[in-house]
């Protein structure tokens, strides 16, 4: 329609409000200018986010995205993980997930550089099963903390975190899947207020944190209760 105006205004040499006037279109919508700023570098970190963060949703990205200084409210964020069709889905392909690929991994440089972190399994005389959080530096290969319970959650991954920082450091990397516990609120928390990297694998793609498989050594001995198998754990060394 702002065609047809300037048309009218330069073939007939009547003014904007004339032309406006003739075709029943407002001066104000003539001389309104989009104050909307490009998009395309929020557009384009939303992916970055989304791609190595795939259970992520707008709410969470838009977390992170407010820690990193981006000026954008909640609903522009939402507006735009629609629009780039990022919305999770209950169940979905893996060979379809969004992942970042890994060339731009660094090797560690030094100790407390990237940690590795999983969840290796082992089971009691009696039949119970365990969990043990398992956490190797991929430098020195020194494990710090193989901690073994029969349920693990969010928050006790971060007392595990907490108890073994204040023995050796803070890593600057650690390197973990999607599970449930390390996509939690309370690790994403503890990582950003301790200015740690929490670096995702690829769904599907374990090989991602390589340094925690095939590491399920068996003890000698049988064990009765978890206190017995951490007391054994102890020694281990990746």
């Amino acid at each position: 329609m702002r065609e047809l105006v300037r048309g009218m205004c330069i073939d007939w040499g009547v003014s904007i409000r004339g032309a406006c006037g003739a075709l029943r279109f407002d001066t104000s919508t003539f001389h309104y200018k989009s104050r909307r700023t490009d998009q395309a570098a929020v557009e384009r970190r939303i992916k970055e986010i989304c791609e190595t963060r795939v259970r992520y949703g707008y709410r969470r990205v838009h977390v992170l995205l407010r820690r990193e200084g981006w000026q954008v409210n909640i609903k522009k964020t939402r507006r735009i993980y629609n629009e780039l069709r990022l919305q999770l889905r209950n169940k979905h392909p893996k060979r379809r997930v969004k992942a970042k690929l890994r060339d731009d991994r660094q090797e560690a440089v030094g100790p407390n550089d990237v940690w590795a972190m999983d969840f290796v399994h082992d089971q009691l005389a009696l039949g119970n099963k365990l969990r043990i959080l398992t956490i190797v530096d991929t430098h020195s290969r020194f494990c710090p903390a193989a901690d073994p319970r029969f349920t693990y959650r969010g928050e006790d991954v971060v007392r595990t975190l907490e108890r073994v920082c204040a023995q050796v450091g803070h890593p600057k990397t650690i390197r973990v899947d999607n599970g449930s516990e390390f996509i939690s609120r309370d690790l994403d928390l503890w990582a950003y207020a301790n200015e740690v990297t929490l670096d995702f694998s690829r769904l599907g793609k374990p090989t991602d944190n390589g340094f925690l498989l095939r590491r399920e050594k068996q003890s000698p001995g049988l064990f009765f209760d978890p206190s017995s198998r951490s007391t054994a754990s102890s020694g281990w060394n990746a």
